[in-house]
């Protein structure tokens, strides 16, 4: 079939090359314009775009696809479907009429839970144990539109939002050249979405990555994971904002904040119920180090309250 395909990250590109794997012919790639990054703020082209180029496709990188001179290019390439993934803009109603067949998003969950923006960090810091790939037929509404194929994931404890990055990319891409093959055959059965277990993985907020030591240990634990690599959790340690990139629980007990223990195999401390045992840390404008490496340049002492005043 002819696949317009419209996707910016690396979760995006591993389904693009998929598809072009599969024999589908690809007529254009949209993806978000180049954007400032790197220590230098080069401007940097999407993974998307990189191999795109690569493989010599057209690409157009319009900043929003609501005036109708920025769908041009889409109407030109005639497509049968467009694969959306990871996208990042809003398909208005125009576009989502174009191509023949419609169009069809990768979304990285077993929908309906985890409509929406983050549902690998939700799904992590919720405690589920499953997750998974929907391909669904896109609509108006958010994530909202019948499902056509589902494959299911496990969530292993000690995955953070990286690992199950990457194993639901490759999900992904096996996933929507299944779809493809199917609708191609006429074989691809929608299915609405049940109203029942609905949830919503909002946005990440930059102030959920400070960790409230009053709050249950598993529940950090979930997050310092969930938010494994961005935005990164962090703890006040007397001032310095020190980020935590690995800890585990522990069954100790004291006052929320308090170091319960300082050496070679972790930095022990108190949580609202249990303990963290911090592993992994980063100073600001540092690496991340081991405890044993971090303990060498910054000294933590039995007594110190970590944590600093939440704010209310």
């Amino acid at each position: 079939m002819r696949v317009a395909f419209a996707g910016t990250p690396e979760f995006a590109a591993q389904a693009l090359s998929a598809i072009i794997a599969a024999g589908h012919v690809v007529p254009l790639v949209l993806t978000q314009p180049d954007r400032p990054a790197g220590r230098g703020m080069k401007m940097t082209p999407s993974p998307v775009k990189v191999l795109a180029l690569a493989r010599g496709l057209a690409v157009d990188q319009p900043p929003s696809l609501k005036p109708e001179a920025a769908r041009e290019s889409l109407r030109a390439a005639a497509p049968d479907v467009l694969v959306v993934a990871a996208y990042g803009l809003i398909l208005p109603q125009a576009v989502l009429d174009l191509p023949a067949r419609g169009c069809l998003n990768i979304h990285a969950s077993l929908l309906p839970r985890w409509r929406g923006a983050a549902p690998i960090q939700r799904a992590i810091a919720a405690g589920d144990t499953e997750t998974g790939i929907t391909i669904m037929q896109m609509d108006a509404g958010l994530d909202t539109g019948p499902m056509l194929l589902k494959r299911a994931l496990r969530i292993d404890p000690h995955d953070t939002a990286a690992t199950l990055h990457d194993k639901l990319a490759r999900a992904g891409a096996h996933a929507i050249v299944d779809a493809l093959s199917k609708m191609a055959d006429g074989g691809l059965e929608a299915v609405a979405q049940p109203t029942e277990g609905v949830t919503y993985a909002n946005k990440l907020e930059k102030a959920e990555a400070r960790l409230d030591l009053r709050q249950d240990a598993v529940l950090l634990e979930r997050r310092i994971r969930a938010f494994d690599p961005f935005p990164g959790c962090f703890v006040d340690f007397e001032g310095v904002p020190v980020k935590i990139w690995r800890a585990e629980i522990m069954q100790s007990r004291g006052e929320p904040g308090e170091v319960l223990s300082a050496g070679a195999s972790g930095i022990v401390v108190a949580c609202g119920n249990g303990a963290l045992n911090l592993l992994e840390l980063q100073k600001p404008g540092g690496k991340r180090l081991s405890v044993r490496e971090f303990l060498a340049g910054f000294p933590v002492s039995v007594g110190l309250r970590l944590g600093g005043p939440i704010p209310s």
